[in-house]
C-alpha cells in the first residue's frame, strides 16, 4: 500500500491512501508543492488530511496511529485548510476572516489580512473591516475572496498549512509577497502548496509532479 508521511508540530503525519505506488514523506518546517494535471489526485490528498474525505480504516496515520481514533476537533486546530473554492458568509470581512478564531483582537485579525495581503483592499472600502460582503463574499473580487480566506486559516497560525490552488486568481505580485510572508510564518511548520503556476512552487523544498495518483517527477 501506498505512503505519504508528513511532520508537523513535532508529530509524523503518515498517509496510507490509495494512490498507487505513492512513497512521499515531509518533514517539519518543509514546504511541499504538488503540481499535475486535473484529476491527478492533489486535492484529494489535501482533503484527506484534515478528514475532509473519510479514508478507508488504517489508511490515514498520525504518528502511527490511524487518523479515525484522534479526535476530529485536535486534528482540525491543527491545519489551516485553504480550499480552491473559498467559501465566505454574508457578514463583515472582520467576522469572516476571525471565523473559527477564538478571542482575537482586532489587530490580530488585521495582521492576519496583511500577511494575506488584503489590507490595502480593505483600506478602499468605506467602511474597511466591517463592509459587508454578501452571500459567498459577492462583492468581493475572486482575489479579494482567496485572501479573505487565507487570512482566516494565517490567523490561527496552524501548525500545518494546506494551499489548495489557493493563490490562482490574483497576480504574480501579490502571490510572491503573500509567499514571502508564508516563509517566515511558517518557519518550522509544515506547507502543502497545490498549483497549477510552477512560479508559485519555485521556493518549495520538493515539489512532486502527480498524473493519475502516481508521482510522474
Amino acid at each position: 500500500m501506498s505512503l505519504i508521511s508528513l511532520v508537523g508540530a513535532g508529530k509524523d503525519f503518515g498517509i496510507r491512501t490509495l494512490f498507487a505506488d505513492l512513497d512521499l514523506h515531509i518533514s517539519e518546517g518543509e514546504r511541499l508543492g504538488l503540481i499535475g494535471p486535473n484529476g491527478s489526485g492533489k486535492t484529494t490528498i489535501a482533503r484527506l488530511i484534515p478528514r475532509l474525505i473519510q479514508s478507508d480504516s488504517d489508511q490515514l496515520l498520525i504518528d502511527g496511529i490511524p487518523i479515525e481514533k484522534w479526535p476530529l476537533s485536535q486534528l482540525r486546530n491543527a491545519i489551516g485548510y485553504v480550499s480552491q473554492n473559498p467559501f465566505l458568509f454574508s457578514n463583515t470581512i472582520a467576522a469572516n476572516i476571525s471565523y473559527g478564531a477564538h478571542e482575537v483582537s482586532e489587530g490580530e485579525v488585521h495582521q492576519a489580512a496583511e500577511w494575506a495581503q488584503l489590507g490595502k483592499d480593505v483600506v478602499e472600502f468605506d467602511d474597511g473591516f466591517e463592509t459587508l460582503i454578501g452571500e459567498r463574499g459577492v462583492t468581493l473580487s475572486g482575489g479579494q475572496k482567496q485572501r479573505s480566506t487565507l487570512a482566516r486559516a494565517l490567523l490561527r497560525q496552524p501548525q500545518i498549512l494546506i494551499l489548495d490552488d489557493s493563490l490562482s486568481a490574483v497576480d504574480t505580485h501579490t502571490e510572491e509577497a503573500v509567499l514571502s510572508h508564508l516563509r517566515t510564518l511558517m518557519k518550522r511548520r509544515t506547507t502543502l502548496i497545490i498549483a497549477h503556476r510552477i512560479s508559485t512552487l519555485r521556493d518549495c523544498d520538493q515539489i512532486i509532479v502527480l498524473d493519475e495518483g502516481r508521482i510522474a517527477e
